[in-house]
């Protein structure tokens, strides 16, 4: 009992460090590229290359890990790359061909979601049984601590010593997660079956393991919608800041709010892991963040602080029960490929929502914070519209609420 504890203490540090570099990175990589280029076109185009390409891949990542017999392994090998090639890109600003730099954050974005669903897969492995919802909970904390923490870090570090350590900074902390990662438990099963499935069908199954489960169908279709209202949230805030608080810093520091009604409202979770089933919570978290956006878009600095908040308190859980479904449904040979597969299409649903808030806060800001609320509203009708496809009756071990 206490090697287990032990070994999710190690999970959860290593989940930790690796997500806050990751959180670190984004504002990062933003401030050191209008630093050393001078150009805030060129350094959103760097943020958009290392985060559109994780649609691609998520899915390959997932099914090598499915077909590792050391997934940990394979998990700290993708953190060093992913760290390597923030330093690559550092070392390339301002000095090659931005076309190049573009290049290099592109490959380095196609292991993202190591840090994210990768990691999140190999939970059953470390927590079994009737503590998984508990730990559940916890691990979709430290995301919040991480949101909370990274572009905190990352302003602090740049004020306090450039823009660039503020990339090295993130770098390292992922690296720091490496040897947790690397002594995650084997696989309970072959690292491959006796006729080798080709990769590129190993892939095609992960995605056919969630198209044709509805709870997986249900549980992305809702996170990619929520996600996509996050985006155009997050693009909105300065500006919001700028115009309602009086700068646009405030706008940025409102995301540590958000990122902190998160974890409080995963702390209690935490306490009460079956207090909520987690498909309620997945279709009726995004009402709670729509009804928020909305009231974003008045305009009152009173209300856009409560709004911001209340977003959060919609986030957190609703993650938490994702993670929830996914371990609940996924089936074990295609853990890592649901975990992977989702978590692209979460990043790529943020990142099209915050490219599609650009014209629109040009032309409304409120407008854009409005058609947030309806894209996050339009997450619980998408919910029931997947058909139930007459789910069989789940295993008591499988149908645990957190």
């Amino acid at each position: 009992m206490a090697d287990r504890r032990s070994s999710f203490r190690a999970y959860l540090g290593g989940a930790l460090a690796a997500r806050a570099g990751d959180d670190m990175a984004g504002p990062a990589l933003l401030l050191a590229g209008l630093a050393l280029t001078g150009s805030a076109t060129g350094a959103s185009s760097l943020l958009a290359a290392i985060t559109v390409s994780a649609a691609v891949g998520g899915p390959v990542l997932g099914a090598l890990l499915d077909r590792a017999a050391r997934p940990g392994r394979l998990l700290a090998g993708a953190l060093v790359l992913y760290a390597t090639g923030l330093a690559t890109i550092l070392g390339g600003l301002g000095r090659a061909p931005i076309a190049v730099t573009l290049l290099v954050a592109v490959v380095t974005g196609l292991l993202g979601p190591a840090l994210s669903g990768g990691w999140t897969a190999q939970l059953p492995r470390v927590v079994r049984g009737d503590r998984l919802p508990r730990a559940n909970a916890l691990d979709a904390m430290t995301f919040g601590v991480a949101g909370l923490a990274g572009p905190a870090l990352a302003g602090g570090v740049a004020e306090a010593l450039g823009a660039p350590a503020a990339v090295v900074v993130s770098a390292v902390l992922i690296t720091a997660a490496a040897p947790a990662a690397w002594r995650l438990p084997p696989s309970a099963g072959p690292a491959a079956p006796s006729r080798p499935v080709p990769l590129r069908g190993a892939i095609a199954a992960g995605v056919r393991a969630i198209a044709g489960s509805p709870p997986l169908a249900r549980a992305t279709l809702t996170s990619v919608l929520s996600c996509a209202a996050q985006g155009m949230m997050v693009a909105c805030l300065p500006l919001l800041g700028q115009r309602v608080l009086g700068g646009a810093g405030f706008g940025a520091a409102l995301l540590s709010c958000a990122a902190l009604s998160a974890l409080v409202a995963n702390a209690v979770l935490a306490r009460y892991p079956r207090a909520l089933a987690p498909d309620t919570v997945l279709w009726a978290a995004p009402l709670v963040q729509a009804a928020a956006l909305a009231l974003a878009a008045t305009g009152r600095p009173a209300a856009l602080v409560v709004a911001v908040v209340v977003v959060g308190i919609g986030e957190g859980p609703q993650l938490t029960a994702l993670f929830a479904v996914r371990h609940r449904e996924a089936p074990d040979r295609l853990r890592g490929q649901v975990f992977t597969t989702g978590a692209s299409a979460k990043i790529t649903g943020f990142a099209l929502g915050a490219a599609a808030a650009g014209p629109l806060t040009g032309w409304s800001l409120p407008g854009a914070l409005l058609v947030a609320s309806g894209t996050a509203a339009l997450a619980a009708p998408a919910f029931f519209a997947v058909p139930s496809g007459g789910d069989p009756p789940r295993p008591a071990r499988t149908t645990t609420r957190a």
